[in-house]
């Protein structure tokens, strides 16, 4: 009876591996067969896929002796190698066949013309409010968004003490001068009221940064004039 299911394995095992080459040569002839991108997935699913044709050869590999398995899983993979390379480069022809423009196309006609975007709604806003105060004879200010103590709170008559300066919750810069994030506009009046003579009319659009964690409808940046 030893001998018998020796004879037997035998024949299993060969009966397994000659099962291989068959099955790769007709899964690499329906791979070049397959003309169109949907077909090549049918034909991956066929073969390759979760209960795939050799997907079930696999599960063959049970029934084989322990000792042979590594061979006969090392001729599987080697066929599933090769198929996944063919899949793989006959993907990239139909892709390319399919992105290619038509013998049709009249590459004389005129292009498309993609329109264009619009402004966003915070700058619609702010030009509107600009053309309106120099309709009547504003000038338009700027100044940096990185400032001073001194020209963002203490020129403005807003000491150390001063119950605003705790509520506007400042972002500070952690150097030794201590600069901070500007908490409004109003900063960029000192600096032109230092450099131009009066009368001054002027409007001072612009971002603005405080910390706002009282929910999450708060954001820390937002637009001021």
């Amino acid at each position: 009876m030893a001998a018998l299911f020796c004879f037997q394995q035998g024949n299993l095992t060969m009966s397994f591996i000659d099962q291989i080459a068959p099955l790769k040569e007709a899964a690499l002839q329906a791979l070049q067969a397959a003309d169109n991108l949907a077909k090549l997935d049918d034909v991956r699913v066929q073969y390759l896929g979760t209960n795939g044709q050799f997907t079930g050869l696999l599960k063959q590999m049970g029934g084989l002796a322990k000792e042979e398995r590594p061979d006969a899983g090392k001729a599987v993979n080697l066929a599933k190698a090769e198929l996944t390379q063919t899949l793989d480069h006959r993907r990239e022809v139909l892709e390319l066949a399919a992105a290619a423009p038509s013998r049709a196309t009249d590459f004389t006609a005129p292009g498309r013309r993609h329109p264009l975007g619009k402004q966003h709604p915070l700058t619609q806003v702010t030009e509107d409010i600009v053309r309106s105060f120099r309709k009547i004879g504003f000038a338009v200010a700027d100044g940096p968004e990185i400032e001073s103590e001194r020209y963002c709170f203490d020129a403005l008559n807003t000491p150390a003490d001063h119950p605003a300066r705790d509520t506007q919750d400042t972002f500070f810069l952690d150097t030794a001068d201590r600069p901070l994030l500007r908490t409004h506009t109003s900063s960029v009046q000192i600096r032109v009221m230092e450099q131009t003579p009066p009368p001054i009319r002027i409007i001072v659009p612009g971002r603005v940064y405080r910390r706002d964690t009282a929910d999450a409808t708060h954001n820390p940046t937002f637009h001021q004039i």
